[in-house]
């Protein structure tokens, strides 16, 4: 996929997060970034919020505890540099599941991005509502 593809133009204004593990190089393994964006919600307008976006793992280091393990990291910098009280995203429908493990609730209706649905997701508790299930070995990547 060229990187035009997911190059945004509000991008310059975001905090870019990625997990790396040792023996994979330079090469991320996750990637995650958050935004300072409203939630599109009229009653939560007056609260500060971060939406993230681009969050994907590596298939290969899927079901470790990476992924988990960044959005914990995401939330805590969305709350103490961004002084976010709620964050939000736009999650595929068979993908919700897992954000609802991990504290998020979905909002709204479902739509479409071209033939994907998608639901929203936030969290209000952004420290107390990301759990992570277990530790990731760094040099492994393994739980």
């Amino acid at each position: 996929m060229p990187i035009s593809h997911v190059q945004l133009p509000e991008d310059a204004n975001g905090y870019h997060f990625g997990a790396f593990l040792e023996f994979n190089g330079d090469e991320p393994v996750a990637v995650i970034s958050v935004f300072v964006e409203a939630i599109p919600i009229p009653e939560h307008q007056h609260q500060a919020a971060a939406r993230f976006r681009k969050f994907a793992c590596d298939p290969r280091h899927q079901g470790r505890g990476i992924g988990t393990k960044l959005l914990q990291y995401a939330f805590r910098a969305a709350s103490t540099e961004l002084k976010a009280s709620v964050i939000w995203c736009d999650a595929r429908l068979s993908t919700s599941a897992w954000y609802e493990k991990r504290g998020m609730v979905p909002f709204g209706q479902t739509f479409f991005k071209g033939p994907v649905e998608y639901v929203r997701m936030k969290t209000e508790d952004i420290n107390q509502n990301v759990r992570l299930d277990r530790e990731v070995d760094p040099q492994t990547g393994r739980s």
